[in-house]
């Protein structure tokens, strides 16, 4: 079993972008000492919810800080991205790491992102799965070309290339189809539960026709004393981050989208994930592993907001929970 942590780069109210980027790249250190196998780094746009605008560029600050601990991009954004762009810079990352570096992507949203970087809504809409297509076949040889609707180019050499395998974020059933056609491992969210993950994995199963192995699961991560304690503290401080941070979500064309009671999310994220004493962490861990059939689980661990508490979190749950997991699952 493979344990991370998944990075927001969350800013709260207070903060400085720049100290909260400097702040996540400590996180990655202290991950890597704490025994964490990875740490997948969160990619967003013009908003506090979380300000990294560049998954792959903070990824190489981070592994030029580390030796051991796997990167990763959770996820960087295709639909505002040339897939043999990205492609390109996955490559240089995969080997200037030692192989250390995983691509992540997704489909994102129709934020005012595709207006500003000019790919436009209906990239977003219906050119996911060329982006797709032209991303792996840029990660899967020396040589890349495309003839399609959004991408038309003649073959040119990938330098450097290498050879991986992308995991997709799914969100939706349509995703996962996709992900599913291409043998692509899902990244699936803390926004849903085990059961939610479980489906998700039984349809991408019955659509493929085999089991995958590689699929990732982010969580909540926070531990403390006692139960009552984690929860008491991350429903008094997530709040100030999620209210301000999921209202910079901009929609392209207005199109309205639902609000989300922030203070009910708080209860979900509390209730169904590794929140609280050590050894509730770990028969949380077990159970979403056990449910899921996922083998690999990232853990949010910013959710105090506060550098330096997020920075012990790290190393509790590294010296109290991945232990006993790990053993758990020998």
């Amino acid at each position: 079993m493979r344990i991370g942590i998944f990075l927001v780069v969350a800013q709260f109210p207070g903060q400085r972008p720049e100290r909260v980027l400097a702040d996540a790249v400590e996180l990655v250190v202290a991950a890597e000492e704490a025994g964490f196998h990875d740490a997948w780094i969160a990619e967003h746009h013009f908003m506090s919810y979380g300000v990294c605008p560049s998954a792959t560029t903070l990824a190489a600050v981070a592994i030029g800080r580390t030796t051991r601990i796997g990167l990763g991009t959770a996820v960087s954004v295709l639909s505002t991205r040339h897939p043999v762009a990205l492609a390109e810079e996955a490559a240089m990352l995969r080997h200037l790491s030692g192989g250390r570096f995983a691509l992540g992507v997704g489909r994102g949203g129709p934020w005012v992102d595709l207006e500003v970087f000019g790919t436009g809504l209906e990239r977003f809409e219906r050119g996911f799965g060329e982006s797709l297509d032209v991303l792996v076949r840029a990660l899967a040889g020396d040589r890349v070309s495309a003839d399609g609707e959004f991408f038309r180019f003649r073959e040119v050499p990938m330098v450097p290339s290498a050879r991986m395998r992308p995991v997709v974020a799914c969100t939706s059933a349509s995703t996962l189809e996709l992900a599913a056609d291409r043998g692509l491992p899902m990244l699936l969210g803390m926004h849903i539960d085990d059961q939610e993950k479980a489906a998700a994995v039984a349809a991408y199963e019955a659509r493929r026709g085999e089991r995958e192995t590689g699929h990732v699961a982010a969580v909540v991560g926070h531990v403390a004393d006692s139960t009552r304690e984690a929860v008491r503290e991350l429903k008094e401080a997530m709040p100030r981050w999620l209210e301000p941070g999921l209202a910079g979500y901009v929609t392209v064309d207005g199109r309205a989208r639902a609000p989300r009671d922030v203070g009910e999310y708080v209860d979900f994220l509390t209730r169904v994930h590794p929140v609280g004493s050590a050894d509730r962490c770990v028969r949380t861990i077990l159970r979403t592993a056990e449910a899921t059939g996922i083998e690999h689980l990232v853990l949010m661990v910013e959710g105090l907001g506060d550098h330096r508490r997020t920075l012990a979190n790290i190393r509790r749950l590294g010296a109290e929970v991945l232990p006993e997991v790990l053993r758990e699952r020998r």
